[in-house]
């Protein structure tokens, strides 16, 4: 899994609405059903928190919501930490720096989004997933998305085609081609559904889909 430090953390919020079609829909999606199934003074669990802007843009929504920011690159969670502070929402948020362990509070919904893809399907996604329900309050929502195993023989193609619409240069796209074979453990639904169900969740229901990318909600 990659650390994603230095430039890497540095230039990560530029660059990843570059790489994943519909990345400011997929949060505007995941906040809205946030927003419209939690109270007020719930607790969100954001596993693979980066540079907090997802704790940002939730933090806005709703000023009492109380938050866990979960990251293993001590880079990333740097540039949140100093945005929580900017922002004035530092006392409401708990950064776990490192692997998800057992939480002090559990969280009344999870929120793990392009963090699973890249985990391979060696008990590592299944160990994250436990990890998430044995935090969450019964009845709390996951929304997760990731990228997922092509549908289509040309899906990847056209992903690429989709970023440099987005503005990914030649060199970007070349090496976005490669990482998409190697850098990353897609799954298929099938797959997906399987590992949720041996980690005690029920049926996911699809809330996001562009190309190759996919998110659900589950509880």
């Amino acid at each position: 899994m990659p650390t994603f430090t230095g430039e890497q953390a540095t230039h990560y919020d530029s660059r990843i609405t570059r790489l994943v079609p519909g990345y400011e829909l997929l949060h505007q999606l995941t906040n809205a059903q946030l927003l419209a199934t939690l109270a007020d003074n719930a607790h969100i669990l954001v596993v693979g928190a980066g540079t907090g802007k997802e704790i940002l843009a939730l933090a806005a929504l709703n000023p009492t919501w109380q938050f866990t920011a979960q990251d293993t690159s001590s880079d990333m969670l740097a540039i949140a930490k100093q945005a929580f502070e900017e922002h004035g929402i530092a006392k409401r948020v708990n950064v776990i720096e490192g692997e998800l362990d057992k939480l002090s509070t559990k969280a009344d919904a999870a929120v793990c989004l392009l963090v699973m893809h890249f985990l391979k399907d060696d008990g590592s996604k299944k160990q994250l997933l436990k990890n998430i329900k044995a935090n969450l309050n019964k009845g709390a929502n996951l929304f997760i998305s990731d990228l997922m195993k092509p549908e289509t023989d040309f899906e990847r193609e056209a992903q690429i085609t989709v970023c440099a619409d987005l503005g990914l240069s030649d060199a970007g796209q070349a090496y976005t081609a490669q990482n998409l074979e190697s850098e990353f453990y897609p799954l298929d639904r099938m797959r997906l559904s399987e590992l949720l169900n041996e980690c005690k969740y029920g049926i996911p229901k699809l809330y996001f889909k562009a190309l190759g990318f996919s998110g659900y909600v589950v509880k």
